[in-house]
Formats: C-alpha cells, sequence, structure tokens
C-alpha cells in the first residue's frame, strides 16, 4: 500500500497531539508502518499546532510535503484555510468550525475572514465541516473537539469501530472514557455538509 498521510492542524491546547497519538494506534494496530511528527509553534500562547501522522507498508520520513496530505483535519477554520496547499487535489478536509482569534484580530490590526467554508468549497475543496465544538459541549465538555473530530474522519476509513473504540480506550484516561465515546459518536454521526 502507498504511504497515506495526514495533517491535523489547530490552536495550542485544542487536543491535536492526543489526536494523532490515537490515529497512530489505530494505524500500528491495523499493521501499518506509522510515523507521527508534531510541530510547535507558540502553541504555548495559542498559536498552531501541526501534526504529521503518516502510514503505510512503509514509512522513511514523518515529514507531508505541500500537496502530499490526503486529508487535512483541523480544529480552526482559519488554520484550515493556512494549510490548504499541502492538500492532494483529491484530498478530503475534517474541519471544525470554530473561530479562534489570532493576535492579529485581537489586537484590532486584522478582520477574522468570513465564511471560510463556503470559501474553500468555492475553489474545489471537498470540506467536510461540522460544529464539532457544539458536538463537544453535547458530549459533556468543550475539551472533546478533538474526538468528535476523529469520529467525523473515521467516516472515510474502512476500520472496523471496535479498531477506533480499542484506542481511545488505551489512549484517554478511564475517567474520561465514556464522555469521548460519546463525543466520538456524535462526531461519526454528525453527516457531511
Amino acid at each position: 500500500m502507498e504511504t497515506k498521510n495526514i495533517i491535523i492542524v489547530g490552536v495550542g491546547g485544542q487536543g491535536s497531539l492526543l489526536a494523532s497519538k490515537i490515529l497512530g494506534h489505530i494505524f500500528l494496530s491495523e499493521g501499518y508502518d506509522v510515523k507521527v511528527s508534531e510541530v510547535h509553534g507558540m502553541s504555548q500562547r495559542g498559536g498552531s499546532v501541526i501534526t504529521y501522522v503518516k502510514y503505510g507498508d512503509k514509512v522513511y520520513s514523518p515529514i507531508v510535503d505541500k500537496g502530499e496530505a490526503d486529508f487535512l483535519v483541523s480544529f480552526e477554520i482559519l488554520e484550515t484555510a493556512r494549510w490548504l496547499e499541502y492538500l492532494k487535489p483529491d484530498g478530503q478536509i475534517v474541519s471544525n468550525t470554530q473561530q479562534i482569534d489570532p493576535m492579529p484580530v485581537i489586537t484590532g490590526a486584522a478582520k477574522y475572514p468570513e465564511n471560510l467554508v463556503e470559501k474553500i468549497r468555492a475553489k474545489g475543496f471537498k470540506i467536510d465541516a461540522p460544529d464539532c465544538l457544539e458536538l463537544a459541549r453535547k458530549a459533556g465538555s468543550p475539551k472533546a473537539v478533538n474526538i468528535v473530530l476523529l469520529g467525523r474522519l473515521s467516516h472515510y476509513f474502512d476500520i472496523k469501530e471496535e479498531v477506533w473504540q480499542d484506542a481511545l480506550k488505551k489512549n484517554v484516561p478511564p475517567k474520561f472514557l465514556e464522555l469521548n465515546q460519546k463525543a466520538f459518536e456524535l462526531g461519526k454521526n454528525a453527516g457531511a455538509e
């Protein structure tokens, strides 16, 4: 099998590292060679966090270059727009619609762009963009956005539900497992826009 590439982008503190760890666990359990690489920007200050997950028969490098990502998984819609050039022409975007103001917007030096999902779709990209924050709240915690996104992403893979559930059990503290299982289900059943 040729190597598949996933880029996970977000803002510091949103749980993208746990999401990439869970994906790595899933692909390893399916028998693939897996490489996971994290790039922390100013993650402590709400800056960008980028994680690469690559899997296949043999993976030689953890880095995903422009135009190579099969999937772009994004925790924040402006981050989606920033990383579009990394997606393959037929790649799939799974993005939260949440907006987190970057520093130029906070200071008043810039305005947050409007209608980003529609603009991305108008450029010909395949984007599945549920309101993951609302679904996470429904599951019991706004911090479960990462698991809602994984639930939505699972829709695009031919991997049994038990494999995803096992990865959750092995990577999420037991006291938060039920909440995360609910978040996963809500994401999985969110339906493509």
